[in-house]
């Protein structure tokens, strides 16, 4: 028999991806869709090539890395400009990173970037070597363990050991200790410096010598590039800053919201349930204002909307959501290359009533809640569960 799920309360009273669909100009529908990974009602499927991602992650990598250059090579600090294009920079750069380790390194694990086991495994030990991911090998191995429903919340899952031993967050924790201790982490040197040596370890100090050499190779060049053109600082600022702080906060940021903990009965009985429960869809978007303001109202709640949308919802999507991070559950309950049209498919199946599993989708809408929601669990949880 089924066991219940946890249910939390979200408070939006009607599904936005509907709202929007019916009170917005169908022209911004393509960017709504986009930006919240959840399209309009009965809107066609868009799928892609999964070589359109690859395209993506190094136009935004490029495109940033030159944008923070050139704000700081033509630019003073003292020139409002200056930290708009700058800040967009480390931006975009950041997000192609994601792509990189959300979509890319991670799909190739599953063999379904490109056509063939080689090719997929040469661009992810590529990236692994490039962008100091843990070797693709032993990525790989780990990850098809973490897909096991047997090994969900374990000492075996890369989940349990990113939370509990990267982050220090456990179930002894209440819901204001995580907080307190996720914000304390993400402006720790100390941890920032922790978390950057165990990717070096896990990149250079592999079993195979020439991914190594390749690793330390380009980081050689890069310093050497820096110091014969008198750029160290600033490639350091455009590159280096991005590759590690600040991937390492996104990062943090994605994996507490693409899984949660559920109840300890459920972990126990394993099985379908726990796939269902283990993740939840997470949406960057809020719900358009409420119809029947009086006009004057009703033009401050529109222009604070769209502000909202354009900033913050924004920013989440770029720089924590990208991808199909969005719908990492539709991934787990339906692994293969359905993935490149993910937003589609994931509401597809949400609408079939996700034949072959107890239990359907969970929408959560907004970063910070579905955190939270996250926290809420484990706080509910017995102190020694992930301890």
């Amino acid at each position: 028999m089924p066991v219940e799920p946890l249910h939390l309360d979200i408070p939006f009273r009607n599904d936005p991806r509907a709202e929007m669909a019916r009170r917005l100009p169908k022209f911004v529908q393509p960017f709504l869709t986009w930006l919240t990974a959840k399209p309009a009602p009965g809107e066609a499927p868009a799928p892609r090539k999964p070589v359109l991602f690859v395209v993506e992650a190094l136009s935004l990598v490029l495109g940033g890395v030159a944008l923070s250059m050139a704000a700081q090579l033509w630019l003073g600090a003292h020139d409002p400009l200056f930290w708009a294009l700058l800040g967009l920079g480390l931006l975009a750069t950041t997000s192609g990173l994601g792509v990189f380790q959300v979509v890319i390194f991670h799909h190739c694990s599953h063999g379904t970037v490109f056509s063939t086991r080689e090719r997929n495994r040469a661009v992810g030990r590529l990236i692994s070597a490039l962008l100091l991911f843990k070797h693709f090998d032993a990525y790989q191995r780990e990850h098809m363990l973490h897909h096991n429903a047997n090994k969900l919340f374990t000492d075996d899952d890369e989940f349990t050991d990113f939370v509990v031993g990267i982050c220090d967050l456990t179930t002894k924790l209440d819901r204001r200790g995580l907080w307190l201790r996720l914000a304390t982490l993400l402006v720790s040197p100390v941890w920032h410096a922790r978390f950057l040596v165990k990717r070096l370890r896990g990149s250079l100090r592999s079993p195979e010598r020439l991914h190594n050499l390749v690793g330390v190779g380009f980081l050689l060049s890069v310093a050497a590039i820096g110091l014969a053109t008198h750029t160290l600082g600033l490639i350091a600022v455009a590159w280096l800053l991005p590759l590690t702080v600040l991937l390492q906060v996104a990062t943090v940021f994605r994996i507490l919201c693409e899984h949660r903990l559920p109840p300890a009965e459920v972990i126990a009985a394993r099985g379908p349930n726990l796939v269902c429960q283990a993740t939840a869809g997470v949406f960057a978007g809020a719900t358009p204002p409420q119809e029947g303001l009086a006009k004057g109202r009703a033009l401050l709640a529109w222009t604070g909307w769209w502000a909202e949308m354009l900033t913050w919802q924004m920013f989440v999507r770029l720089f924590v959501l990208v991808g199909d991070a969005p719908c990492h559950d539709f991934h787990h309950r339906r692994p293969g290359k359905r993935w490149t049209d993910y937003a589609h498919n994931r509401q597809a199946d949400l609408d079939a009533g996700s034949p072959g599993f107890p239990l359907n989708y969970v929408d959560s809408w907004g970063l910070l809640r579905a955190i939270d929601q996250n926290f809420q669990a484990m706080e509910r949880a017995p102190a020694d569960l992930l301890s």
